[in-house]
């Protein structure tokens, strides 16, 4: 925390900023610049005071951690009906996946979003295709079970990861990725989608581009 020394000093060079350094050496003395510190600390009130001796949150204090203490740190997650999308998504998809796990997964579905071969929604992309028994792009809305929410502290933390992406706090983990799987199965996609990440039991790809000479 900021001493008052220090505040009051910073508010003496603001009332002198109009002036030369060499100036202000010369035609203030001591006694002189005690009485501007303390008539500076008495207008500034105690609310800017206390504004001037709160630090600021520092960048390292705001990064992504991929931990449960990290996660569980964070404040309640709420938002709209997109976040919800996400949240769940990250739930009946994720919730057994590592932090990191999830945050990738979480990354895929932003991904899509952004991309011009999905819709541009975060529910849109997450519901594509619910409606059609396994031929939907999250298994989950398709596969004939009721999605309930029964584990409130794996819901807490993937609704604060899926806050966090959403906010744009996340560095990025999948290097574009749209598409991911579990090492458990391996579609036929796979074989000529470019593989961009193996993180905890995903593995994640992005579409093969090809160019008119190839």
């Amino acid at each position: 925390m900021r001493s008052i020394r220090s505040i009051s000093l910073a508010l003496s060079v603001a009332l002198f900023s109009n002036l030369p350094m060499t100036a202000l050496a010369n035609s203030v003395s001591a006694s002189d610049l005690a009485k501007i510190e303390i008539q500076g600390l008495k207008d500034a009130g105690a609310s800017r005071l206390q504004e001037m001796v709160a630090q600021p949150v520092s960048a390292s204090a705001r990064e992504v951690k991929y931990s449960k203490a990290w996660v569980d740190s964070q404040p309640k997650a709420e938002g709209s009906a997109e976040f919800r999308c996400l949240a769940e998504a990250l739930y009946f998809e994720a919730r057994g996946e590592s932090v990191k796990g999830q945050f990738a997964v979480a990354e895929v579905i932003m991904n899509r979003v952004e991309s011009a071969r999905f819709p541009g929604t975060l529910c849109g992309v997450i519901n594509q295709g619910t409606g059609r028994k396994y031929q939907c792009q999250f298994t989950y809305t398709c596969d004939g079970q009721k999605e309930v929410v029964n584990e409130p502290r794996a819901w807490a933390r993937v609704a604060k990861v899926a806050r966090a992406v959403i906010d744009g706090s996340a560095p990025k983990l999948t290097d574009g990725a749209t598409h991911y799987h579990t090492t458990a199965v391996n579609p036929k996609w796979a074989r000529v989608y470019t593989k961009t990440a193996r993180i905890g039991v995903h593995l994640f790809y992005r579409h093969t581009w090809k160019t008119a000479s190839k």
